[in-house]
């Protein structure tokens, strides 16, 4: 029997398209929402989940970031997927016949002027390919979804026009998550650490924070605040920085950072994506 990774959203989607370039091996496993991917890893049902962490155009996804902290695994690998969003409709239908294409609210805004070009109009759906199962369902001309070329082929539709999305270099970014971090690894083309902190909310706490990084030499690729507890007086970070704990320059910086912050907790170890 196959190990099993688990997504958010139905076969079809972004996420199953990052689960056959970087897992190929695994049986995908379809959740309703990402809290769902993440408990089935935690129960024992999936070994692995694939989670999408931010788009070049769209920008962060806000529920993976609130849910990462608290997720209680760990992140163990990386993948960039090139998001080509293309219009699916049933057979038959032309793209002169659409009036409405539905899709995830994150792929909307994505291929804005494309829908607008051609006067239609975006329905949000929570997920781009159950949309495109929706569409085939409805057997409706005038509708389409917004999905990729593999829901098409689940779920067989057509694609009426290809990689309408606005930005030439549209990539999402996913994190595959574990129950256990492996922190042994040294990737071909680096290292990434990710960890979360929390500093009071009082002048230059941040700065004093980030200065052994700078001192250090250690790159840091992403910082996002989170409010504690919805408080205005406490904030959390997530960062991700270039290279593993164990490097010289790492350690020292991330010394220094635990001196002037509190809750310090790393969130994984792993290899830098070669897309990356």
């Amino acid at each position: 029997m196959r190990q099993k990774i688990a997504i958010q959203g139905e076969l079809g989607s972004y996420s199953h398209e990052a689960c056959r370039d970087k897992r190929p091996d695994m049986e995908v496993l379809p959740c309703s929402g990402f809290e769902d991917a993440i408990e089935a890893v935690r129960t024992g049902e999936a070994e692995l989940a694939m989670l999408p962490v931010e788009n070049t155009t769209y920008g962060r996804v806000a529920d993976i970031h609130r849910l990462l902290p608290h997720s209680g695994l760990k992140i163990i690998d990386e993948a960039f997927v090139r998001v080509h969003i293309n219009l699916l409709a049933v057979p038959g239908a032309t793209l002169a016949d659409i009036r409405d294409a539905h899709s995830h609210m994150v792929l909307l805004p994505q291929c804005a002027s494309f829908l607008r070009a051609h006067n239609i109009r975006g329905r949000v759906s929570p997920d781009n390919a159950r949309a495109a199962r929706e569409v085939a369902e409805r057997g409706d001309p005038s509708h389409a979804a917004l999905a990729s070329e593999l829901a098409g082929e689940i779920y067989g539709l057509n694609v009426l026009a290809r990689h309408i999305e606005d930005q030439g270099n549209n990539t999402t970014r996913f994190l595959i998550m574990s129950r256990d971090a492996d922190n042994s690894r040294r990737g071909d083309n680096g290292m990434i650490t990710s960890f979360v902190f929390e500093v009071r909310n009082i002048p230059a706490s941040l700065y004093k924070a980030m200065g052994g990084f700078a001192t250090n030499g250690v790159n840091m690729t992403k910082l996002e605040s989170y409010m504690v507890g919805g408080s205005f007086t406490a904030t959390q970070f997530y960062a991700d920085i270039d290279g593993h704990p164990d490097d010289a320059n790492v350690r020292l910086a991330m010394d220094e950072l635990a001196y002037f912050t509190t809750n310090v907790e790393i969130l994984g170890v792993y290899p830098a994506d070669r897309k990356r």
